[in-house]
């Protein structure tokens, strides 16, 4: 419920203060007078884009607050998708700056405009000529049907349902369309995994190879340089062990004297035993080096397959060698068991379907069994508002296709004569008579779900009299369920309102500016004169003003 407005520097007005209750409100003016800007104002706060050109003086930002009694709302579920702070009372203000720069806030939090939209639909919902043409359209007509069906419960469920059926669905098709280009790849995959699987592969072992392959490739030159040094070391004359042992004895006889010659003795012993170990290496060597011409093929073929591997699929590890062949494993795998998984996706779409199919043909039941109420509501409502021979028909078939809703297809029939054809209701229907049906829609909504605070703009334009009278008593019926504003120029509707707010301008040195005040018991009476017999004000048109109130 809307509480308090306030407006600052908005097109004409300078500064609007108002409070609103809840119940019936009426807002009249002259044409011209500012009705529009007011609704332009409320726009802003429901998300409507800024336009710099509003501000009254455009070297002060704009400011419009709107507070809201959301506690009947039960919005604190948007509230948190929408990363709100949730507040029983909501304000939602809206800045423009003199830099074209626009601002939101809710519960003094910034928000983002598609933010602001999401909770103004929730929040308010202004009943112009445009917005009447949803009567005509599918989205809406189901809303209707759904709310006397009270379908919210299948629909949910039918939504997440669809949405795995949909997922499902996706991944079948994509199995299907690569089928036939898997089956073309499987031979040359599997062609490119044995040859990988035959080369025995294991990470590391190209350095070991290559290492192997220059020992045997160069045995001869090996045991030639091992013979060599082994003479070196062990030649009585002039081999490097007996020299150095002849060193380590001449430096034994005098270790004893300072420790700088033991030292000395000590780093010539340990060369000795050093010494010892590479004879006993070399001697090892030279003992079991010997000319392997088949394990130098056998290497030599095993490098070779591997720089062909490498070339093929241009690596230079075999680490990566090892990668594609899992790569390839698994797409050989996969493809194998191609038909089995399309099977299993499958019977998991047909299982999808048929929860789909159940709780589609539940809610075309309880859309069936709501279209008997439907008529009969609205057929009586539209003889009230002066449309007797009236008829609504609604057609609604089940089909095969999975819609976000269910499986139905809905079309509102009308004919506006009696014996007349039915025909879809966007044709049939004039403007006026498309008004009082949405009135007519409104008012059995509001008994069903709870409506937004709903704003009337004009909605009895070219109706009078009695007509006028029956619209009137339906907003006000209307109001006993929600809060109801009616911007009107009928004296009819606007005697029936709780409360009555008037819209005007006046000048303030020399600039119009436009202002809204709430009506007092006698201003309402002058005000609902004037609509009845002009700016004069006669005895009669008082009178009847007082007899419309009372």
């Amino acid at each position: 419920m809307l509480t308090a407005l306030t407006i600052k520097n908005y097109a004409l007005i300078d500064h609007l203060q108002v409070d609103f209750t809840n119940g019936f409100s009426i807002i009249t003016g002259e044409t011209g007078a500012g009705k529009s800007i007011l609704l332009g104002g409320l726009s802003l706060i429901l998300g409507k884009r800024a336009d710099l050109g509003s501000l009254k003086n455009p070297e002060n930002k704009c400011i419009i607050e709107a507070v809201f009694d959301v506690s009947n709302y039960k919005l604190q579920h948007l509230f948190q998708t929408e990363d709100l702070d949730y507040d029983a009372q909501t304000i939602i203000r809206r800045e423009i700056l003199p830099s074209g720069k626009s601002r939101a806030f809710v519960n003094d939090s910034p928000v983002n405009l598609s933010s602001l939209q999401a909770l103004g639909e929730r929040l308010i919902d202004i009943h112009s000529q445009h917005q009447t043409l949803k009567l005509t359209e599918h989205t809406f007509q189901f809303q209707v049907l759904d709310a006397l069906g009270k379908t919210e419960k299948e629909l949910k469920t039918y939504k997440e349902t669809l949405k795995s059926y949909k997922s499902v669905q996706k991944e079948l098709d994509t199995l299907l369309n690569t089928k036939s280009e898997a089956i073309k790849e499987h031979d040359y995959n599997v062609f490119l995994l044995n040859e990988l699987k035959e080369a025995n592969l294991i990470d590391g072992e190209l350095e070991a190879l290559e290492e192997e392959y220059e020992t045997l490739n160069n045995i001869e030159t090996i045991k030639e340089r091992l013979s060599e040094a082994y003479q070196q070391l062990t030649d009585e004359q002039i081999g490097a062990i007996s020299t150095m042992t002849a060193v380590k004895n001449s430096l034994q006889k005098v270790a004893h004297v300072s420790n700088v010659y033991n030292d000395l003795f000590e780093r010539v012993n340990s060369c000795c035993i050093e010494m010892d170990d590479i004879y006993a290496e070399v001697h090892n060597l030279q003992e079991h080096v010997e000319a392997d011409p088949s394990r130098l093929d056998e290497v030599n073929t095993k490098l070779q397959v591997l720089n062909n591997l490498f070339q093929k699929h241009q690596v230079a590890l075999v680490a990566e060698l090892i990668e594609i062949r899992e790569r390839l494993d698994e797409k050989v795998a996969v493809t194998e068991n191609l038909d089995e998984t399309i099977e299993a996706k499958t019977s998991e779409v047909l299982i999808y379907k048929e929860k789909l199919d159940t709780i589609a043909g539940n809610i075309h039941q309880k859309r069936e069994k709501a279209i008997p109420s439907l008529l009969k509501q609205l057929n009586k409502i539209l003889i009230d508002l002066g449309m007797p021979n009236a008829t609504f028909n609604i057609a609604l078939q089940q089909t095969t296709t999975y819609f976000n809703n269910g499986k139905d297809e809905l079309e509102f029939l009308f004919s506006a004569n009696k014996g007349g054809q039915f025909n879809a209701l966007k044709k049939a229907a004039s403007g006026g008579e498309l008004s009082r049906i949405m009135l007519a829609v409104k008012l059995i909504l509001s008994k069903y779900i709870k409506l937004p605070t709903i704003m009337f703009d004009e909605i009895d334009t070219g109706v009078s009299g009695e007509i006028s009278n029956k619209m009137g008593d339906i907003m006000l019926q209307m109001s006993e369920n929600m809060q109801v504003f009616s911007i009107t120029h009928l004296p009819q509707v606007a005697a029936k309102g709780h409360s009555h707010f008037k819209v005007y301008k006046k000048d303030v040195d020399n600039k119009t500016q436009t202002n809204l005040i709430k009506l007092k018991e006698d201003e309402r009476v002058k005000e609902i004169a004037q609509m009845l017999g002009g700016a004069d004000l006669s005895a009669s048109a008082m009178a009847h003003a007082k007899e419309l109130l009372n």
